[in-house]
This record gives structure tokens, C-alpha cells and sequence, in this order.
């Protein structure tokens, strides 16, 4: 999943008072970090360039924001999020037993176990 992190906009206005009025809304967002107006130039005149970033949740913030903790009492793990994987035994030479799992796997039985093989039939007309 992907998840936007920073976001940058840039906003033109005209005058002063509309490049207040944009900062103002902008705000609002408890995500904004940065606002900047520059007064620029250019052959048509003056105007102002806004420029707004906002910063969502860091990875920082992610990573330290533990959901198991904040959901069970005393940090413990529920039923639901215990993951059953392959069960193993680790020895003291450092080399890694899986346990029999095999045992518990249901009988294979042969889908063709009752169909009798058909002879091909050469004949001497054929091309190949």
C-alpha cells in the first residue's frame, strides 16, 4: 500500500490579501508545516506565489505507533494475530528441525486409479 507522506502545492494570487486568504485556509489542515509568499515579477505585473507543504504521518511516526499495544491490555497479543506457522525446533549446533507435517495431510488418492490405458493404435497410413 502505498501512502502519501508530503504533499507540495504552489498557489498564484494578485494581490497580497488573496495570498493571505489562501494561507489562512491552508491552515486549517493540522498537516500543514510549511507556508511561504513570494512577491514576484514579471512583464504583466506583480503577483504572489504560495508555496504549502504538508506532512502526513513520517515513517518514523509509523514504525513507533505499535496497534497491538494499543488495542490489548499490557501489550499482549489477541488470539486473532497469532500467526500459525511451521512449527520447528531449533538444536544447540544451530541447524533447524521442521516437525512432521505430513502425518496430518488427508490420504492422496489417484483420480485415475480406475481408467485403463488406451493402446495407440500405428498404422502405416499415417505421415509421421
Amino acid at each position: 500500500m502505498k501512502k502519501l507522506l508530503n504533499q507540495k502545492e504552489q498557489h498564484i494570487a494578485y494581490t497580497r490579501k488573496e495570498a493571505e486568504e489562501i494561507v489562512e485556509t491552508a491552515k486549517e489542515n493540522a498537516a500543514l508545516t510549511m507556508n511561504k509568499i513570494s512577491e514576484k515579477y514579471n512583464k504583466h505585473g506583480q503577483y504572489f506565489l504560495i508555496d504549502l507543504t504538508y506532512t502526513f504521518n513520517t515513517p518514523k511516526e509509523v514504525m513507533e505507533s505499535n496497534p497491538r499495544q494499543n488495542d490489548a491490555p499490557d501489550g499482549q497479543m489477541s488470539i486473532d494475530e497469532v500467526h500459525e506457522g511451521v512449527p520447528y525446533t531449533v538444536n544447540l549446533d544451530g541447524s533447524v528441525k521442521l516437525e512432521n507435517q505430513d502425518e496430518k495431510l488427508p490420504d492422496f488418492e489417484d483420480p485415475f486409479a480406475g481408467v485403463e490405458e488406451k493402446k495407440d493404435d500405428a498404422n502405416e497410413n499415417m505421415p509421421f
